[in-house]
Order: C-alpha cells, then structure tokens, then sequence
C-alpha cells in the first residue's frame, strides 16, 4: 500500500466533489442556516429572560416567541436540506467512485490482478468504498460549516467584548481542530490496519466457502474455523482499541467544553463586576457559548472515526493509482486479419522465464496446434497474443502489425480467447453468452452453440436457453462450461480464434464431438489450439511443441 498523509488523502477525496460543487455549496449553506437557527433559539430564549427581568431587550417577550416558533420550523426544514444534499453527493459519488474503481480493475486486468488476493478486492470495492459516505455526507459540509459557524458566532460574542469573542474563538478551534489531531494521531495506524485486517478476513471466509467440499472431504473444518475465529478476534481487539479511542475522546471534548463554558462565566462576571459590560454582557455571551458547540462537536468526533475512513480511501486510491502493465491503445487505423507472427518472442514474469525465443508463422485459415505439458508457457503464449501482456523482447504481428500498435478495441474484434476455465455468471444461460455479442438475436445464440455441440444439452434443460445457471456456474459439470464457452467464442465471430485446452474438461467422446465441430466450423477462422492432449492435436494444420518455454 502506497503511504500518503490523511492530507493527501483528503484532497484527492474532496477533488472527486468537483462535479457535484452547487450541490456541496447548497449542503454547506442549508448546515449554517440550521445551526445559526438552533442556536439562536436558545439566545433569544436568554433576551426572553432578559425582558422578564426589567432589562433592555431586542423586542417584546411576545415578538420573541413568535420568532423562536419561527426559527424552530425553519430549523427542521434547513436540517432536512442540508442532510438530503449530503447524502445524495456521498451516495452520487459512492456511484461514480465504484465507476472509477471498475474501470481501473478492467485497465489491470489481467496482469495486475493474476495472485491478487480476491477477497480484499472484494473489501475494497464493497467495505472500503461504502466507508467513504462517512467523509462525503459527515466530514466536507460539516467541517466548511463549523468554520463559518465559528467565525459568525466569535463575532456575536466578541460584540461584547473582545475578550469575550478570543475565549469563544479558542473554545472552537481547541474542540474542533485540536482535540481531533491530537485523537488521530493517538489512533495512528490503528484504522489502516484495521482495513487490512478486515480484507484479510473477508478473502479467507471467501475461500473457505470456495473450498468447502474440499474441507469437509478432507476433514479440515475444525481448522478453518480455529483460523477464522483467530483473525475475528484479531479484528475485534483492533476494534476495541478503535472505540476505546472514540470514548476517550467523548470525555476529554465534554469536559475541554465544560472548561470553556466556566471561563466564558468567569470572564463576563469579572468584566461586569468592572462595570465593563452590563447583565446582558454576561447572559448572552455565555448562552451563545454554551449552545453553539455543535457543529465543532461534530468534528471532535470524527477524530476517533476518520483514521478508519482515510484507510479505506487510501486502499481505494491504491486502485486508482496503479498502472496498468499494458495500455489500450486508440486512435490508429482499423485493420482486417491476414495472418499472424510470433517472431522470436521472449517473456519473463516475476524474474522467471516464461518463454524464451519462441516464433511460429500462423496463416489465415489455418488452425495450429501448440502441444507441450502443463507450466511449459503455452497458455502464456495466447495471452500475448490477446496483448495481456507486452512482449520483452521479439515482436508479435497481426496482418504485419505490431500488436503494440493496433488500436485495443480492433484487436478484441480480431480474436476470440476460450480460456482453460470458463467463468459463467449467476444469470441465464443466454445472458451468460451474449457477453461476447451483446445484441445478438437468439438465432445467433443458437447458432453457435449448434457449432459448439451444446444446444441439444440446452434445450433438454427445463427452461433452454433462460435456464439460471449458479454462482460460478457450479450447477453445470465442468465440460458444460466449456462448451459454453467455445459457443461464445462462435457468437463473437472473430476470425481468430485462440483456444486454451478446449477439451481439457471432456471426456473422449465429447472431446471427439468437440473436434468435429472444430474441423467442420473452421471456414474462415484462423484457430490457435492449445493442448497437452496428442488426440486433441489431430485436426492442427501444423503442431509446434513447447517445453520448458521453448521450441523443441
């Protein structure tokens, strides 16, 4: 994770507000109309009592009822403004930020995210993200608030007296500004492990649950559970620590604000036993005093809860912020696919090589196998050429194009990828092909699972096509999925087509099935089939084998 102060933190939050700043200035008014209103209650309370007295006052005892009703009714309504604006900009922007976070991911997909921990992705994009409402709708407008609120409210009780107006501006800035810092830098980097904690947890209950049949197999409950409840109690000890915090935190601004209050006291019944200011002098100022603490409470109190949010902002920023290993290209001429190049081509991942000078010719139409066993850079070999990664040294060509210089979007259109594991979502089966042809009609979708010898299979299901097919397609045998995703590799219709072990979950009949269709729906398409499988490699035009990351 990338250190950044909770400075840098919380200007590149407020900078995502921009869209939304008549919202933020209309927030920020409607909060100081409201507090002005709930204090001023109180203070033409005190005149009120003042009038009683025999003292001057602003206006009679009947007036001042009147405008107290008044200010009550508006202190609702400006409440309930200020309050609907904040939440539609932390709710608007929560929205817009998770846009923010989804693009990233697709730019760092795939290379940035293969040995990603899932789970904490999964805390960044639910937990983390829903934590920033605290400083969208309850940290900018509230803070904005406290500093006019400060500045106007000085000013009334300095009208006074000077002193008096210095014993309330240092009351505000000691509750609202120094009692939070000294309170977050006593948190420290309690809410930054805390996060970490908490995404840790979460991508260990997501295993376990992916890993379920295999823990009961096995026998391995007892300690999965042991292991849970050690990081669940991990997690509730930083917590603990977190609301021990925020409680000491409560008391020291209750007991700094009872301070304050006893000096405004004392100061205005010294300077009217001088004969500086009158009964009213004294009253007034401490009222006003006593009931104007609550905008600058308020941010006393995020003290103890911001460390935890500016974590998550900064586990969100830590997205925003990595570069992609490759960048999608735009803005270069379309092309049409002839034929493709792998010319002597080496890759490494990690310090390790992957592949080392490897180069073979792929005409059009013709359909290469690439056999070799597992962990001999095959499958890496088509990630390239999906430009998932950028080659190291060698080059590979499209129609005698750099890859590197072909726009992103042409070269998706080029090619279709049936990867060694199909992922279906927790929808139809129909939906879950449409992902490579978004408006294609239903005779295409039965089309190419025709040519991928699923579409009997599909219509023997209850429903056909509108069948739900469960999380991670769980409810399908692993062949099904396959074929599933050979079908979408037809529907996308790209003249070349890289398949990775596209029978790797068949059994031989149905891998001979699968081949036939191959063989029978290659006109026109250019195929890249990867497999271990010699029976596999029988319809290939032409076989290189790859060991250990090279040709041999």
């Amino acid at each position: 994770m990338k250190r950044r102060s909770n400075i840098q933190v919380m200007s590149r939050l407020i900078g995502l507000v921009k869209p939304l700043t008549g919202y933020m200035i209309l927030a920020i008014t409607l909060g100081l109309l409201g507090h002005l209103c709930a204090t001023w209650i109180t203070i033409f309370g005190g005149y009120a009592v003042l009038n009683v007295l025999g003292y001057s006052a602003l206006m009679s005892l009947q007036t001042i009822f009147i405008v107290i009703a008044i200010i009550a009714i508006l202190r609702g309504f400006l409440r309930y403004g200020e309050q609907a604006c904040n939440h539609f900009i932390a709710f608007k922007l929560l929205a817009l930020i998770r846009n923010h976070i989804f693009v990233a991911l697709r730019k760092l997909c795939p290379a940035k995210l293969e040995g990603k921990d899932k789970g904490n992705l999964i805390s960044v994009i639910t937990a983390d993200i829903e934590l920033l409402e605290v400083f969208y709708a309850h940290t900018i407008s509230p803070a904005a608030i406290a500093l006019l609120f400060s500045i106007l409210m000085s000013l009334f009780i300095g009208s006074f007296h000077w002193l008096l107006g210095i014993i309330a501006l240092a009351a505000y800035i000691c509750v609202g500004v120094v009692i939070p810092v000294l309170i977050s830098k006593l948190n420290g980097d309690l809410g930054k492990r805390f996060r970490q904690q908490s995404g840790e947890l979460s991508s260990f209950v997501l295993d376990s649950l992916r890993g379920l049949l295999e823990t009961i197999q096995y026998g391995t409950g007892q300690q999965r559970l042991q292991e849970m409840n050690r990081q669940t109690d991990e997690l509730s000890l930083q917590e603990e620590k977190m609301k021990r915090i925020a409680g000491r935190n409560t008391a020291i601004t209750n007991t700094v604000i009872l301070g304050f209050d006893l000096l405004m006291l004392w100061a205005s019944t010294l300077l009217s036993m001088k004969g500086v200011i009158g009964f009213d002098g004294v009253l007034i100022p401490v009222i006003a005093l006593m009931s104007s603490f609550g905008p600058v409470v308020a941010l006393a109190n995020l003290g103890s809860t911001l460390q935890n949010t500016f974590a998550a902002g900064n586990r969100v920023l830590d997205i925003l912020d990595e570069t992609p290993v490759v960048q999608e290209i735009s803005g270069q001429p379309n092309i049409s696919f002839e034929k493709a190049d792998v010319d002597h081509v080496t890759f490494s991942y990690g310090g390790e090589t992957i592949l080392s000078d490897i180069s073979i010719d792929i005409p059009k139409h013709s359909v290469i196998g690439i056999s070799g066993r597992s962990g001999s850079g095959k499958s890496t070999l088509l990630k390239l050429l999906m430009r998932f990664w950028s080659v190291q040294q060698g080059k590979i060509q499209i129609s005698n194009t750099d890859i590197d210089a072909i726009n992103t979007q042409n070269l998706r259109d080029l090619e279709s990828f049936v990867t060694q594991e199909t992922h279906l979502f927790h929808d139809t089966i129909a939906n879950n092909l449409k992902i490579a042809k978004l408006d294609a009609t239903q005779e295409e979708i039965e089309q190419a699972c025709k040519q991928a010898s699923v579409h009997d299979f599909i219509m023997s299901l209850p429903n056909g096509y509108e069948t739900q097919v469960g999380e991670l397609g769980d409810t399908l045998s692993g062949g099904e999925q396959q074929r599933l995703g050979l079908a979408r590799a037809f529907l996308h219709d790209a003249p070349l087509m890289l398949l990775d072990e596209p029978t790797s979950n068949l059994d031989s009949l149905n891998e001979a099935v699968i081949l036939k269709s191959l063989q029978e729906e290659r006109e026109g398409k250019t195929v890249i089939l990867v497999s271990h499988r010699k029976s596999t490699m029988r319809i290939a035009d032409q076989v290189y084998s790859v060991e250990h990351g090279r040709m041999s």
